[in-house]
């Protein structure tokens, strides 16, 4: 989270109560950036860096004053990445023990990291069908996980370790794991 960027020359100090009380209000969701992505996730939490996501989708939508035709209509919508992350979160918090977090690096950034068991899970979240995702192809490269997801609207496929899923299916990831 860039305090910063709310405010200029905005600290921790001065939003980290209002953050608290919206995440301890369920109005905002709070995903970690973790250091190592190993289990447990929780251990690795780089408590200072962090996404906040808004717990329903619509209302981002409405609060951000994006129109259904824009996404329905334009292909390459530039808000549609932010909306698509939104409810992937939104599908995958409560399906696994442990909540979802992220992952950056000086080589780029996995969307989301799940832990399923010991097993540790990247996950893409694609606004539309490209599917280059340099971040999450570096990532499967070296770590060889597993499982592999990435959410996008070109429909259901496997290849490897990775599975593509579209976004409706998102709240039934852990059974189709």
């Amino acid at each position: 989270f860039m305090y910063g960027a709310v405010r200029e020359g905005g600290r921790a100090r001065d939003f980290e109560e209002a953050i608290e009380w919206l995440v301890s209000a369920g109005m905002l969701n709070r995903v970690y950036n973790v250091s190592k992505t190993e289990h447990p996730l929780a251990a690795f939490d780089r408590l200072d860096q962090f996404k906040l996501f808004l717990f329903d989708t619509g209302l981002l939508k409405h609060m951000a004053g994006i129109d259904n035709s824009a996404i329905l209509l334009k292909s390459s919508y530039q808000f549609k990445g932010p909306l698509t992350e939104n409810y992937i979160l939104q599908q995958l918090r409560g399906q696994f023990e442990t909540d979802p977090r992220y992952f950056s690096d000086k080589n780029g950034e996995i969307d989301f990291i799940l832990q399923y068991g010991t097993e540790i899970i990247p996950v893409e979240a694609k606004g539309g069908e490209d599917k280059s995702a340099p971040s999450f192809k570096r990532y499967i490269s070296e770590h060889q996980p597993e499982h592999a997801l990435r959410f996008s609207s070109r429909g259901y496929r496997k290849d490897g370790a990775i599975t593509n899923l579209p976004p409706y299916l998102a709240g039934k990831t852990k059974e189709l794991l």
